[in-house]
């Protein structure tokens, strides 16, 4: 949704596009307590753009010390490269709160990440920097993750409006999703965007106290 500044102009973050509904290719990462330092480490925690930080993402698990591509790690493979949902294991994006860790997830190009739990201040970041984290029980977490090692040819399907997963073979697994933040990501709205949205009431407020308090 795109909602009115001061100056008149359409508001559109350009860093939050819509989610409603994604198909891509899930890649698997059955690791527990991956953190935000091996999300991105912090050397790259110098610059405060959104964008370029997925060429490090899991920087020291997906290069060696020469900077080569190491071939095993999973979005490395030639079937992988091009993942837009990544299956993790429990206690995903932990250790410090660096908002670094979203935008390297974002800007390689993956919108949700499906895990059993998630440190709660990077499940909050996800939800502002436009990714869906979804948190599910580990059985069902186990069965998306054996869909994701079938590789590229088995894509699955994120209905964020329906609030359902569908596996490549067509298993379908509802999820919980709270319901302002599910607005927020159908609608691509940040907290510039929400607060833009009483661009009309700021206005009003403000021409009342300049009235009231010319002097001020």
């Amino acid at each position: 949704m795109e909602t009115r500044p001061h100056d008149g102009a359409p508001y559109k973050d350009p860093d939050m596009d819509k989610f409603e509904k994604l198909t891509g290719i899930a890649a698997p990462l059955p690791l527990i307590n991956i953190d935000t330092d091996m999300i991105i480490p912090k050397q790259f925690l110098k610059t405060i753009k959104r964008s370029g930080l997925g060429v490090n993402l899991f920087d020291e698990m997906r290069y060696d010390d020469q900077g080569n591509e190491i071939p095993d790690f999973v979005l490395n493979k030639p079937q992988y490269r091009e993942t837009q949902i990544l299956v993790a294991g429990d206690n995903f994006g932990c250790g410090s709160s660096r908002e670094h860790a979203p935008w390297a997830i974002k800007d390689f190009g993956i919108r949700c990440v499906i895990a059993p739990s998630f440190a709660d201040i990077f499940f909050n970041n996800c939800f502002k920097n436009g990714i869906l984290p979804i948190a599910l029980p580990q059985e069902q977490v186990d069965l998306l993750m054996a869909d994701a090692e079938k590789g590229a040819n088995a894509r699955m399907t994120i209905d964020l409006e329906a609030q359902e997963i569908t596996t490549s073979d067509g298993q379908v697994i509802p999820f919980e999703v709270e319901p302002f933040r599910k607005r927020c990501l159908l609608e691509g709205l940040d907290d510039i965007g929400l607060t833009m949205e009483k661009a009309p009431a700021i206005d009003s407020f403000e021409g009342q106290a300049a009235q009231a308090r010319p002097w001020v």
